[in-house]
């Protein structure tokens, strides 16, 4: 967890999310990150909790409070729509423009699946804005905001507008076995968590999976170093 840790400060730390494993243990148990942050106390009584939550197979920047105070702050802030929020992913095929903005509302597809969600002309209002950073063989290197906050509305805003995001098997042509990787990337956050300093910006480096794709489409390593 500490090799894992990004930023800390008094108030909130926020993580590097590896992939595969969920941020809170669901209604079946099992593994959960939030397990290993009482690695993250550093001197307080109590473990550092959730800011918000990342899907099971998205990596990158998770934000923690460090205690209810905090919590309560950060909470606002992600609620209010205050804390900037940039993803990195990779799509199969890819948008002809430069950049767009997508809205589409988004609704639960039925209650047996869960967290899984569908377009719905009568469903909860979603935006999403993307950049094109790169491109490569049938593939699209995409910087993503969601300036709403539904659940899985990159996967499936994406998949909506005929770019499935990379190892997507929920909502895009991947394979149910899993053989590849999701290509999403919690790349950065951006959290205006005092009034008298500037906002803490924290970049996530880029997972195994996703440098050879990326690569492919003009990313170099080296940037990251």
């Amino acid at each position: 967890m500490l090799a894992r840790l990004l930023y800390r400060d008094g108030l909130m730390l926020v993580v590097d999310k590896p992939a595969g494993l969920p941020v809170h243990r669901g209604p079946k148990g099992g593994d959960a990150f939030e397990d290993y942050f009482d690695a993250l106390r550093f001197g307080l009584p109590r473990a550092p909790a959730l800011a918000h939550r990342l899907d099971r197979d998205t990596t990158g920047c998770l934000v923690l409070g460090r205690h209810r105070k905090a919590l309560a702050l950060l909470g606002k802030l992600f609620k209010q729509g205050k804390v900037g929020k940039c993803y990195w992913a990779v799509v199969e095929g890819g948008p002809d423009a430069a950049e767009g903005r997508i809205d589409i509302p988004l609704s639960k597809r039925d209650e047996s699946r869960g967290w899984w969600m569908k377009a719905d002309k009568a469903g909860l209002p979603s935006t999403s804005t993307w950049t094109v950073l790169g491109r490569g063989s049938g593939l699209t290197w995409l910087a993503l905001e969601p300036v709403t906050g539904r659940t899985h509305q990159l996967r499936v805003h994406c998949a909506e507008m005929g770019w499935p995001i990379v190892g997507d098997n929920i909502y895009g042509k991947a394979a149910r076995t899993g053989d590849t990787a999701l290509h999403l990337h919690s790349r950065e956050v951006t959290v205006p968590i005092s009034k008298n300093k500037p906002a803490v910006k924290v970049i996530a480096p880029v997972p195994e999976h996703m440098r050879e794709k990326l690569a492919a489409c003009g990313w170099h390593a080296t940037a990251e170093n």
